[in-house]
């Protein structure tokens, strides 16, 4: 074969990749699964059919329709009807059986709602020449993967990741890597995705370590994804059953997710916290593809025999005050108010955060507060239930501060991502780092690209193990440490707090909120 033109022979049939800027083999646009199109459509994925002769892999394939909540919308290409979603991406630094490296499975964030694996920020060169074989890959989002559907299995995504897992195993080989050391890395929405992933019997096996990058609070209990569901039907005048909704082409129907988000806070009454959100779809805890939230299920030894790094950023929600515009403004003391008694734990109410913050003023009360129900002390309970599991947990925070926008970001949201694959520049880099990124960046990306590599080579991750007496954490920093969890008041003020799935507070009524 010629070296810029790199093969592989998979259960389907042969592959022809490309030599990447890298200087990694790269096969792109591969597909795991059929195109869940036509009867296939709101269904469990099924296997690719096989192809004769060569097939060439060098386009990324179509990513999934998308929320125009972020503008990704825009980044997909008209044809995103066509329902070849699910492909995923292969980086390789020695394509071929034998090279028995570690493999390192991607999965993207973006609130259920946006995500595609062809974004640059993902690309895998970086990581792949620290001598993993990298996956990217794409899955349903939005209506498509998450809302509960009747007559159609619930937790499309889940159920596309594990498709993926599936090909992986079965393939991985051909690309230099070794099936027994997979890990699954992922943030956000990625990282829930993930969360859920350890909970199910159906992934057993699939992998053997696993770096969950932001663990988001929101999984919905069937009585609640039910009802979510109804109003997004109701958005296009139909029910919500495969055979109504299959009826709107896929890209359609995330206008209808958009349309809901943009007014949630009407259904506080039925949805509760869930409502102050503008994100309305998430993994739901249906008692077949996830029978219990995960921070249960892990507590229970669900993934006690599978490793795991998890952590959060200091400063989360700091990215979702930019993108809406309040990041740096003054803000009023109502609002604070309002979510500091929306997202405070189990009603211990705005009090009991500004008797433990008295220094902070209204945006600060309300960042600290966003940023602990939804990412924060998500992720710290993920790790201490994975401990009372019997299994083992690394934590980490980074609290290294970005000089993107001025140096308002600080630690915030996302900024591990570009960290983690080596891609500093342009998209949504440039936004974090600026159009020149700092050394101290490049240094940075160096720590989490090591870490995050030894730690699927089976070497661990460079720091100890996290216990409920010590508390020991990797902060990752240009100059990094370890120290007992940093945010101390925060873990107390949480420390008494369930996260599960979010349940149905009243029955639906004749008008939205009713």
């Amino acid at each position: 074969m010629k070296a810029d033109a790199p093969e592989v022979r998979t259960t389907a049939g042969v592959l022809s990749g490309e030599t990447g800027k890298a200087g990694t083999a790269v096969f792109r646009g591969v597909p795991y699964a059929a195109p869940p199109v036509g009867p296939l459509r709101f269904g469990a994925p099924r296997p690719a059919p096989g192809w004769d002769g060569v097939r060439r892999a060098t386009a990324f394939g179509t990513p999934p329709p998308q929320s125009a909540v972020f503008g990704t919308d825009a980044l997909a290409p008209a044809d995103a009807d066509d329902g070849d979603w699910l492909t995923l991406n292969v980086w390789t630094p020695e394509p071929g059986p034998g090279a028995g490296l570690p493999v390192m499975v991607w999965l993207f964030g973006g609130a259920y709602v946006i995500g595609m694996s062809g974004l640059p920020e993902y690309d895998g060169g970086r990581l792949a020449r620290e001598g993993v074989v990298l996956v990217t890959l794409n899955y349903r989002i939005g209506i498509e993967g998450f809302a509960l559907v009747e007559g159609a299995p619930a937790n499309r995504g889940l159920l596309d990741q594990l498709a993926a897992l599936a090909w992986v195993r079965d393939n991985i080989r051909a690309f230099g890597g070794d099936p027994d050391r997979v890990t699954v890395f992922g943030e956000s929405a990625g990282a829930g995705s993930l969360a859920a992933l350890l909970a199910t019997e159906r992934a057993a096996g699939l992998f053997r370590r696993a770096v969950a990058q932001s663990v988001p609070a929101p999984f919905l209990s069937a009585g609640l994804a039910a009802d979510v569901a109804a109003e997004l039907a109701a958005e296009l005048g139909l029910r919500p059953t495969a055979d109504d909704l299959g009826t709107v082409a896929p890209g359609l129907l995330p206008a209808a997710a958009d349309a809901l988000g943009a007014r949630m806070g009407r259904y506080a009454p039925r949805w509760g916290v869930l409502a102050r959100t503008a994100i309305p779809l998430a993994p739901v805890v249906d008692g077949e593809v996830l029978p219990r939230a995960p921070w249960e299920a892990l507590a229970a030894g669900a993934a006690r025999d599978v490793e795991l790094v998890v952590g959060h950023t200091r400063d989360e929600y700091r990215l979702f005050m930019a993108l809406d515009g309040t990041l740096g403004e003054e803000m009023a003391e109502d609002r604070a108010a309002r979510a500091l008694r929306d997202f405070s734990p189990d009603g211990a109410g705005e009090e009991a955060y500004r008797k433990a913050f008295p220094d902070l003023g209204p945006a600060g009360l309300y960042e600290l507060v966003r940023s602990d129900w939804l990412f924060r002390m998500p992720s710290l309970h993920l790790a201490e239930a994975q401990v009372a599991g019997g299994g083992r947990a690394y934590f980490y925070e980074l609290v290294w501060e970005t000089p993107g926008m001025g140096g308002l970001l600080g630690a915030c949201h996302g900024l591990d991502v570009p960290l983690v694959f080596g891609n500093l520049g342009g998209g949504l880099p440039a936004l974090l780092f600026g159009e020149a990124p700092p050394a101290e960046a490049e240094e940075l990306s160096g720590l989490f690209r090591s870490a995050w590599t030894r730690f699927a080579a089976g070497e661990g991750p460079g720091w100890p193990a996290y216990d409920v007496e010590r508390r020991p954490v990797r902060l990752f920093d240009v100059r990094p440490s370890v120290t007992a969890y940093p945010e101390e008041v925060s873990r107390t003020l949480w420390q008494d707090h369930v996260f599960g799935a979010l349940p149905l507070l009243a029955a639906r009524g004749r008008g939205p909120g009713l």
